[in-house]
């Protein structure tokens, strides 16, 4: 099953269990900036323990892995949970929408876009740069977490509301990384 086909069925179910839910990540940038190649989905979702059974349903042995146990204990932990398609070897990342005010305001300000046929909630591009610079941040520097960043800035960057990324810069404690990107945007 091509990525593509994944993602489509995993929102189709999110969607029939009726779980919110944000594409973001790699998927997100590569839609709002420089498209490139990456083996996992990555998403923030909205989900009660009520609707853990039918998601799992939804991904059955033996061409998917999806532990319920896990499921529940990111619930309980605000962490993640992943969906490996055992055939194709592309994974799910699962991330739980916490209490934590950027992830309610990212979260708040998702949008439609259909790409390829698939309608899909979608992370703002201002949110995607932030995201991107946080996780450069936290994993030390990242080169492609930063290149994302940046290309969405670059492709975006006249719809973007700076005033928002300038406050979240400075909340979220990236500031450093949003003028080195700033500084490297090649604005035509």
């Amino acid at each position: 099953m091509p990525q593509q086909e994944l993602l489509k069925k995993v929102i189709k179910a999110l969607e029939d269990a009726k779980l919110e839910y944000m594409v973001t990540g790699s998927v997100a940038s590569s839609l709002q900036g420089e498209p490139r190649s990456t083996h996992d989905i990555d998403l923030v979702i909205s989900v009660q323990k009520s609707a853990v059974k039918k998601l799992v349903k939804a991904f059955p042995p033996p061409d998917f892995h999806l532990d319920e146990e896990s499921i529940l204990d990111a619930i309980d932990k605000k962490g993640m949970f992943n969906l490996i398609n055992i055939r194709e070897g592309d994974k799910v990342d699962f991330w739980i929408l916490t209490n934590e005010p950027f992830d309610k305001s990212r979260f708040s300000r998702k949008y439609e876009e259909e790409v390829m046929g698939i309608k899909m909630q979608v992370s703002s591009p201002e949110d995607t740069i932030l995201m991107k610079l946080k996780w450069a941040k936290l994993s030390g520097g990242s080169e492609k977490q930063f290149t994302d960043a940046l290309r969405v800035y670059e492709v975006q960057s006249e719809k973007l509301d700076r005033e928002y990324l300038e406050s979240w810069a400075r909340e979220l404690n990236i500031e450093s990384l949003w003028r080195r990107l700033l500084a490297e945007a090649e604005i035509k």
